[in-house]
């Protein structure tokens, strides 16, 4: 099997999850790009190789079990392992003006949408993925979490967090409650696994606003996805340190 460290990053087509596989293809990784549109997938794949990186597509749904089924079936055959996944799909939900999302109006669909791309979609792809991350003699697992799934900075009213959003937000604490869980249940294994908060990032996702580039907005999950063994687990990062739950 080939020394070469394998990575797949789903919703990697653009933004920060592109971002993310431009990194880890730097560092040699060979990367594979998680997508659910093929002309975007191939557009992104072609990009990196352009720019001398090892990248191949990956079709991909995190909300469909035989899309997942599909590309877990494809990495092994194009690969035979996974050292690491980064879990970066994820979507807001249909928002009110100022991104806001009230509770005391929100459509349960949207909300029901949203926790399907951004935590079942997450515990779709990791279970999929892990008889391959178990190959990996360091397997590495980030979640692209928010620091607005922080129930501390979301509560303190002292603390400047954004705009009430009652669907976007509770997805991304379940998402780091799931982190917690995975690791303990990972716990004297050597799969680490961790949340990585990009911060406000200009891309699409957010209209463009936000003072931070995709660039920028990679790097912890990137960092995260390269630590060595010992390094923490079950726990969630931004780029200053340490984000309370």
């Amino acid at each position: 099997m080939s020394e070469t460290k394998i990575a797949l990053v789903t919703g990697a087509n653009k933004g920060i999850g592109y971002e993310i596989a431009a990194g880890l293809g730097s560092l040699g990784y060979r990367v594979g790009v998680g997508a659910r549109d093929a002309a975007r997938r191939e557009t992104a794949v072609g990009k990196l190789r352009a720019v001398g990186l090892d990248a191949f597509g990956v079709p991909m749904d995190v909300t469909d079990d035989q899309s997942v089924t599909d590309a877990a079936e494809l990495i092994e055959r194009l690969a035979g392992r996974l050292d690491a996944l980064v879990n970066n799909a994820g979507i807001s939900g249909e928002m009110d003006p100022g991104w806001v999302q009230d509770p005391t109006t929100l459509d349960l669909e949207v909300l029901r949408t949203v926790v399907d791309t951004n935590v079942m979609g997450v515990v779709r792809v990791t279970n999929a993925m892990l008889p391959l991350l178990r190959r990996s003699a360091s397997p590495r697992i980030v979640n692209v979490s928010s620091s607005v799934g922080s129930l501390t900075r979301q509560s303190d009213p002292d603390i400047e967090i954004g705009p009430v959003m009652a669907a976007y937000a509770p997805s991304k604490s379940f998402l780091n409650a799931l982190t917690v869980q995975y690791a303990r249940q990972f716990a004297g294994t050597n799969i680490l696994i961790n949340a990585a908060c990009p911060g406000l990032v200009a891309t699409d996702f957010t209209g463009f606003q936000g003072p931070r580039t995709p660039e920028q907005g990679a790097a912890t999950a990137i960092r995260l996805a390269t630590l060595p063994d010992g390094g923490p687990t079950g726990s969630f990062f931004e780029d200053d340190g340490v984000v309370p739950w």
